[in-house]
Formats: structure tokens, C-alpha cells, sequence
């Protein structure tokens, strides 16, 4: 049985590294997320994530060439495992989610994961969620509803998505901490393509589309910056405690509204943006509460 993951080991404790690599993987994962909702204009939803997994796990196969065998050896194949499948299904929730609803509206959505940290820490960190938590995350789902606007006429299923999308990413976040701790960011890399290539390749042949030129271009683009986005989040969380490096998480708003914009000519109303600030500020007071 595994222990508490209170009791792992931290590697690093250099915060304006962390901070830095988290706000460069935010950036590169929300590039891959608008990526993600370009294709979805033209291909199924599995051939997006099958293109996402395959291309970032082909991409670590010719950068780590004969090293494979190395990369893939963990001490925690079990934690390894699950940490793909919530990078998997994060994914699957986050992808139809952005199909529906704008990249911006989605992220501030997402940004409710550390809400689910602040829940999940007692179970699993054997942490007390004292009062000032529970106020931070009051305060943080009154942000969620400012943003969905249940009765208002503008809540779209996929919402629920996204926020599922947050509890799992949550479960992701702890694991890492813990697996950064034992096994090399690589080998946690490795992980979540091997596992997310996997799953999807069993499905993809039965929605099949054949892309473009052009869609074949963007589908290795959003591998790459999947590869190099994941491996750069491991190595904050490696890098510094999660308490401080989380809330950067949030920088995901910025770069969510920017390619919105840029890709798709969308712009958050006053409304997303009040909330999203209530989840932001309440977010950042949950993890300082620590």
C-alpha cells in the first residue's frame, strides 16, 4: 500500500523557478488547448486527443531514442498510471468542453482545481481544512456560478466538463508532487503519453477522418507542445513546494483570454470576468492558507 503522500520526498525548494517554469508550461499547455479547439472545427474529438497522445509520445521516442528503457523504469508504476489517466481524461473533459463553450469561459472554469486541492488534502495529505479554506472555497464556487450563470439562460452542459476536468487535474497535481519526489520528470512524461496513446488508438480507428496537409501540421504542433509543456510543469512542481507554485495556475485566464482573441475573435464579458477574479483571489487565498 502506498503511504500518505505528505511523506514524499521534495526535491527543490528554488521559487522563482518554479514560478517561472509554471508560467511557461501554462502558456504551452493553453497553446495546446487552442490548438486542440481548432482541430475539433474539422476532426472527431478522440482523433484530436489520439493526435495529442501520438505525437507527443513519437516525439519522445526520437528525442530519447535508446534512453526508453531508462525514461520508463519507476518506482511507482501505480501512481504513474494513474496520473496518465487523470491527464487522459482531464483531456477527453477539457477538448468537448472547448467545443462547445469559449476557450476563455473554459479556462476560468478550470481554474477551480485548487478548490478540489484543498478538499482532496485531507484525505490524501492528511491535511485539516480549517475555516480559512472552507471561506476560500465558498468564496471560489460563488465564482463558479457568477461565470455559468445557472437560471440566466447561458449554462451549457459542457460546463460540468470542465469542472470534472478541475477535480481530476487536482488528483493530477498531488500525484505529481509526490511522483517528483522518486522518478524523473521524463519518466512521468513518458507515462501519460504511453498510457493517453494507448487508450486512444483503440478508439480512434472507428471516427477515423483523414487530415490535411495542414491538419496533419497543427496535430504534431499540438504533440510538441504537449511533450514540452508536461515536461516543464513536472519540473516546477519538482522544482518548489506545490503551495507556491500553484496558484500560477491561474495564469491560464491571461493566456486562455489571448488565444481566444487572437484564434477565434473571443472576448470574455464583465460577467466571466468578475467571476473569474472571485475564483482567482479565493484560489490564492486556499493555497496560502496552507
Amino acid at each position: 500500500m502506498y503511504q500518505p503522500l505528505v511523506t514524499s520526498r521534495v526535491r527543490g525548494q528554488d521559487g522563482g523557478k518554479g514560478i517561472l517554469l509554471m508560467l511557461l508550461a501554462m502558456f504551452l499547455l493553453v497553446g495546446m488547448d487552442a490548438l486542440a479547439k481548432l482541430l475539433t472545427a474539422d476532426y472527431p474529438i478522440i482523433e484530436v486527443l489520439w493526435s495529442r497522445f501520438f505525437f507527443h509520445f513519437l516525439a519522445m521516442l526520437l528525442v530519447m531514442g535508446r534512453r526508453i528503457p531508462i525514461v520508463a523504469t519507476t518506482l511507482h508504476p501505480g501512481l504513474q498510471a494513474l496520473r496518465a489517466f487523470t491527464v487522459l481524461f482531464t483531456n477527453a473533459a477539457m477538448v468537448t468542453a472547448m467545443f462547445y463553450i469559449p476557450l476563455a469561459e473554459t479556462a476560468a472554469l478550470a481554474a477551480a482545481s485548487p478548490f478540489f486541492v484543498a478538499l482532496l488534502s485531507a484525505p490524501l495529505l492528511r491535511e485539516p481544512v480549517g475555516w480559512r479554506r472552507l471561506a476560500g472555497i465558498v468564496v471560489g464556487f460563488a465564482g463558479v456560478l457568477v461565470v455559468v450563470r445557472p437560471g440566466a439562460g447561458v449554462l451549457h452542459p459542457a460546463a460540468f466538463l470542465v469542472l470534472a476536468a478541475a477535480l481530476l487535474y487536482a488528483v493530477n497535481q498531488i500525484v505529481m508532487r509526490y511522483l517528483g519526489g522518486f522518478d524523473s520528470p521524463l519518466t512521468t512524461v513518458f507515462y501519460t503519453a504511453l498510457v493517453g496513446t494507448l487508450c486512444t488508438s483503440a478508439l480512434v480507428p472507428f471516427v477515423w477522418v483523414w487530415p490535411t496537409l495542414g491538419g496533419w501540421c497543427v496535430m504534431a504542433a499540438m504533440g510538441v507542445l504537449s511533450l514540452t509543456g508536461q515536461y516543464i510543469l513536472v519540473q516546477a512542481f519538482a522544482a518548489a513546494p506545490a503551495a507556491l507554485v500553484s496558484p500560477f495556475n491561474f495564469s491560464t485566464l491571461l493566456w486562455a483570454t489571448l488565444f481566444g482573441w487572437v484564434l477565434f475573435g473571443d472576448l470574455p464579458d464583465g460577467v466571466t470576468i468578475a467571476g473569474s477574479a472571485l475564483i482567482v483571489a479565493s484560489g490564492i487565498a486556499v493555497l496560502r492558507s496552507r
